[in-house]
């Protein structure tokens, strides 16, 4: 006899019926052969007396065993396990424990070992260095959240809860076009426009559209790691090229346009990632020649344009763009927090209609509700009244951040102090490994992070980048007393 008195288990305070808890149990019993086939099972009298519950809750569970064609009832002799349930095979260890489906595939996959894992999980206590994002705590979640709520309490708010395009929300749309051609000198419609899920997405789709397999892309010799590795999941040859105080080295990029077929240039002209250099305006206008001349595209990663501290802005390349070459890609992530998943792809009207045909595979539509949120929070001014004042805050976090490097590690770290942007590209003398200094970091509680991507091109050069817009004063002098120690530690091990 089976003993459901001891094996059953109730959450008498939980949210789920005891009937389902009774029957969930018993089909779990049916898989595991503890209960097999023909099993009668006990009357709903004598059941309910065992288990102490109403009969009708052992009513209810053999009739949802019933409907879901575990059991079978004959009259006149009972409930019984389905006579013709075929038992389930599951692989058992040596000692016959049953492998846990949850930590083991039983199908082949393709795995990819292009594209980066980054485990999530963070310490408590630690400090993690980053390359350069905004701070959460300055977001500006109270007037986010009353224009949501504003939104959502309207009467036709429920024409925007269904299907909709996959160019994006029209409003959203629509006041992008106004606000990117007055501040950053584009010429564009409505159809030049499509919203994406931030500048990663822009960057994905546009990769899927020109790359196949060994199709040429030019990159930077530093060049940003997700970038490099979403053109190399097309399977593309990537091509690299000096980066200079000037830029990405343009006159490199015509070299080997004479010498093969390009299909398209990645940059970030503004803030070239990660070295954080601007391209200068003569090889902005050679390469916009070069494009035109050798029939490639420009994909133009402007992914902080608003976070400049010694001059106004510097018009990307696309408003220069006479001839179809450039897609121009950005987003609000940086600029408000990399939560709000909204960015945005320009370009020529027939690739946008291509790229949000693609984008329909992957991603059938964006978040209609916090695209109209982005829309009046862009169009009232508050977005440009939030880029003032964390404008401030972060070139204070600079320079107190650039001032504690120079004096307190001047020893281990040469850097120039950045004209804009939320991070310093700083060298490590050579003396030093990061691999060595990452370790001993983590004994001062100070996580590098994946200081290998700053050289995907294997030259040496030691550098990476050290985000500082997101540490206040506390912390930022918490993080250089933790590097220092770490680094005095590694210079004793020398």
């Amino acid at each position: 006899m089976f003993p459901y008195k001891t094996s059953i288990q109730f959450d008498r305070k939980g949210n789920q019926p005891l009937y389902l808890q009774l029957s969930n149990q018993i089909i779990q019993f049916i898989k595991n052969q503890q209960l097999p086939s023909n099993t009668k099972l006990p009357g709903s009298r004598t059941l309910a007396e065992q288990l102490n519950v109403h009969r009708k809750t052992i009513v209810a569970c053999y009739e949802e065993l019933l409907l879901q064609g575990w059991v079978e009832s004959i009259p006149k002799k009972g409930t019984f396990v389905h006579h013709n349930l075929p038992e389930l095979e599951q692989q058992k260890l040596d000692d016959g424990v049953v492998l846990n489906s949850k930590t083991t595939t039983g199908f082949s996959f393709y795995k990819n070992d292009i594209l980066p894992h980054k485990p999530n999980e963070k310490l408590a206590d630690f400090i993690y260095l980053n390359d350069g994002i905004s701070d959460g705590r300055l977001t500006p979640l109270d007037e986010i959240a009353r224009t949501y709520r504003r939104i959502s309490a309207k009467k036709n708010v429920f024409k925007h809860l269904s299907y909709g395009t996959t160019y994006g929300n029209a409003s959203l749309r629509e006041v992008l076009v106004d606000y990117l051609n007055s501040t950053r000198g584009l010429h564009i419609t409505k159809d030049n426009i499509l919203i994406t899920r931030g500048s990663q997405m822009g960057i994905w789709l546009s990769s899927q559209l020109l790359l196949e397999k060994e199709d040429v892309i030019i990159v930077g010799n530093t060049n940003y790691g997700s970038a490099d590795s979403t053109f190399l999941n097309r399977n593309a040859i990537i091509k690299r090229v000096s980066v200079d105080m000037d830029g990405i080295v343009t006159e490199e990029i015509e070299k080997l346009c004479k010498q093969q077929p390009i299909k398209a240039v990645y940059v970030t002209s503004h803030h070239h990632h990660p070295t954080t250099v601007t391209l200068s305006a003569k090889r902005r206008i050679h390469l916009l020649n070069l494009a035109k001349r050798y029939h490639f595209a420009i994909i133009e990663d402007d992914y902080d344009y608003d976070f400049n501290y010694n001059h106004a802005p510097i018009l990307p390349l696309a408003s220069h763009d006479a001839n179809g070459n450039v897609i121009y890609i950005g987003s609000v992530c940086k600029t408000v927090a990399p939560v709000f998943r909204v960015g945005y792809l320009i370009a020529s009207k027939e690739f946008v209609a291509e790229a949000a045909k693609l984008r329909g595979f992957v991603d059938r539509q964006g978040d209609a509700l916090l695209e109209l949120t982005f829309a009046s929070f862009i169009k009232s001014g508050d977005l440009d009244r939030h880029i003032r004042k964390v404008l401030k805050t972060y070139k204070q976090r600079r320079d107190l951040f650039c001032k504690l490097l120079k004096e307190e590690l001047s020893d281990f770290f040469e850097f120039e102090i950045p004209k804009g942007g939320m991070a310093v590209w700083a060298k490590l003398d050579t003396r030093y490994d990061w691999s060595i200094v990452s370790e001993i970091a983590k004994k001062h509680q100070l996580e590098i992070g994946e200081w290998e991507r700053y050289d995907l091109a294997n030259v040496g050069h030691n550098y990476i980048r050290i985000g500082f817009a997101s540490y206040n004063a506390v912390e930022i002098h918490e993080l250089i007393r933790r590097l220092k120690n770490t680094l005095y530690e590694v210079r004793v091990k020398e």
